[in-house]
């Protein structure tokens, strides 16, 4: 596909979303918003503005929302697996210090608890061809990045059919809403094609099953970590974590990479460390970027830095507070991990009970 192509379906999809953001506002119960994350590392503020604060925003509109931690997918591009049960349990205390709120409609789960929803793994794979798995961009960056950073010397099979793994976690649950980047595009667009796969082949003579889930694409631009080049993670020592102390944050917002010039201006294209500090800031005050900038104005790399130090502590300031409670009441995590998982069984088992029957599999 030629990048004029690549851009017109990226532009559709941002009409789509668009559209999607005002019939959401509009009718929230008519939707399921399906989220998560990989339990590989506690969350830094890359997630928090990028993705946290959305889902928050969400469940407080009343919009159901099932949020997955995609325990297995661990397995597909991490050798190391000793963590994921601890990290699971961190990734639950940094949703609810954040504000998600669990309960009937809210319900966080580790998809290795919900083996209803695995079992659609099996018949939704004879719908997609190798073909079609190996040419999916996404997937493609994935494993070149896992060989690169070395969390893997092979290939398995798991990393080649994870959208296929991602689609069974799309519509175990009917979710027709899924706030992801641009890059997760291509996954939605398979989810999409196997949903209808199915109900063309299989619900010929009754209504169809699973809906055709929509990409709601995230407003917050690109956040990188505070060395300005790359994407913000913790494996690459660039991320501040939601978990990290003041001091601690102060620490790494001071050794963040600048650039010589000492008027502060809002300049991606030429200045792109200065401007993701600008981003940062502007994420915490509610300002626009280039209001900051003209704040700071000569005040140099040192003025921008301890303003960001201050607008982020004072924004993590809640809840790193609400951390601290969680963390002594692990009991309480647990439970909202098992409660999360019964209601997620509940509707997965109805789902597959409606896929067994389309198929002529009841006994």
């Amino acid at each position: 596909m030629s990048d004029i192509d690549t851009n017109k379906t990226f532009a559709a999809s941002v009409e789509r979303s668009n559209k999607l953001e005002q019939e959401i506002i509009a009718n929230p119960k008519k939707f399921r918003v399906l989220t998560g994350d990989r339990p590989t590392g506690r969350l830094h503020i890359g997630h928090y503005f990028g993705s946290l604060k959305n889902r928050v925003r969400l469940s407080k509109m009343g919009v159901p929302t099932m949020i997955l931690i995609a325990d297995y997918q661990v397995l597909t591009d991490h050798d190391a697996y000793q963590e994921i049960s601890q990290n699971t349990k961190q990734l639950v205390i940094d949703y609810l210090a954040c504000g998600i709120e669990p309960g009937e409609d809210v319900v966080i789960y580790p998809h290795s608890y919900v083996p209803e929803a695995n079992q659609l793994m099996l018949p939704f794979l004879t719908l997609v061809t190798s073909a079609e798995l190996e040419r999916n961009p996404t997937v493609k960056e994935e494993i070149q990045s896992a060989l690169q950073n070395g969390k893997v010397k092979t290939i398995n099979a798991g990393m080649l059919t994870y959208p296929i793994h991602q689609a069974c976690d799309i519509l175990f649950c009917k979710g027709n809403v899924v706030p992801v980047g641009k890059d997760q595009l291509p996954h939605i667009e398979l989810t999409r094609t196997i949903a209808r796969k199915f109900n063309e082949k299989f619900c010929k003579d009754s209504a169809p099953i699973f809906p055709l889930p929509d990409a709601l694409l995230s407003k917050t631009p690109s956040i990188l970590g505070l060395d300005g080049s790359q994407k913000m993670s913790k494996s690459r020592g660039n991320a501040i974590m939601l978990s990290a102390t003041e001091d601690e944050t102060a620490k790494l917002i001071k050794k963040a990479k600048t650039d010589q010039e000492r008027h502060i201006s809002y300049d991606p294209v030429n200045r792109p460390e200065v401007a993701n500090l600008l981003m940062l800031i502007a994420l915490c005050t509610g300002e626009a970027p280039e209001s900051v900038a003209e704040r700071i104005g000569d005040g140099g790399g040192g003025l921008l830095k301890s303003t960001l130090n201050e607008a982020l502590n004072e924004e993590l300031r809640p809840i790193r507070a609400k951390r601290a409670e969680l963390e002594k009441n692990p009991d309480y995590i647990r439970k909202v991990l098992l409660d999360g998982s019964q209601r997620a069984r509940e509707i997965a088992v109805k789902t597959l009970d409606e896929v067994r029957a389309a198929m002529n599999m009841v006994i």
